[in-house]
């Protein structure tokens, strides 16, 4: 296996295992994290996930370039889906994803980040998208969910030049919501997701899904998805639960349903 898994109670950990190659993303580590976020998705007991990687050194340092030298134009298109394929299905999984991001985080590997729901940082982090080096682009979703993360002209800058961002420019400009000492990155971690997971499941989930749908869409279509959400939750036991707790003055006990 190229990652690790661990559940404490209602969250997941997941941990890019290659250390001796800075956890570089290859076809076996895309099979792995297809595998572990599909059954972290169906697991009604996971309520968030995190997402980082082994070793001080790396989050991830992207693509593994031996696989990429001998690509064509079918195989190229073909490892190109299959990145965006499972970055979107962590991007969709319907749970709350924090990437905790310890050293680099180069091309895929800063892909990867970008499909998370929030983005933690260490004071050694390295963020960029640097494929135009390599004579490619970003093509796990990266010139995609960075323009939309933190503006056009930011993005292309970036790209264009191969910049490479440190951790305090990353955190100016968006790109990450938390800067943290490299001691106190996953803690902040869990206790984020274990701040998430104390609460309605159901509404995190809307929440995801009500941004993720909207995101790119005009303002009015965007609002009706909510309307749609919001609509489909008031029918819940959980809001049921919500309401009569806050109304009771007690805390709620929520069940997923």
């Amino acid at each position: 296996m190229t990652l690790l898994l661990e559940q404490a109670n209602d969250i997941a950990t997941i941990t890019l295992n290659r250390p001796d190659v800075l956890n570089a993303l290859n076809a076996a580590m895309f099979d792995d994290l297809e595998a572990a976020f599909t059954t972290l998705a169906a697991d009604t007991a996971i309520r968030a996930i995190i997402l980082t990687g082994s070793g001080p050194r790396a989050f991830a340092a992207g693509a593994d370039i031996r696989g990429l030298v001998s690509t064509d134009a079918i195989s190229g298109l073909a490892v190109s889906q299959r990145g965006q394929q499972v970055f979107s299905q962590i991007e969709n999984c319907g749970k709350p994803t924090i990437a905790a991001i310890n050293g680099v985080a180069l091309g895929g590997g800063c892909e990867l980040a970008l499909a998370c729901h929030i983005r933690l940082a260490s004071g050694t982090a390295r963020l960029g998208l640097p494929e135009v080096k390599l004579g490619l682009i970003p093509g796990y979703g990266g010139t995609q969910r960075l323009t939309r993360l933190i503006g056009r002209g930011q993005a292309l800058r970036m790209m264009l030049t191969a910049t490479i961002l440190d951790a305090p420019e990353a955190l100016r400009l968006g790109l990450v919501e938390e800067l943290l000492p490299a001691a106190d990155l996953l803690p902040r971690a869990q206790q984020l997701a274990a701040t998430i997971a104390s609460l309605s499941p159901l509404a995190a989930t809307g929440i995801l899904e009500s941004v993720t749908r909207g995101d790119s869409l005009p303002l009015n279509e965007a609002l009706a998805i909510e309307a749609e959400i919001f609509g489909r939750l008031c029918a819940t036991t959980d809001k049921h639960e919500g309401l009569t707790a806050f109304l009771e003055k007690r805390t709620p006990t929520w069940t997923g349903k």
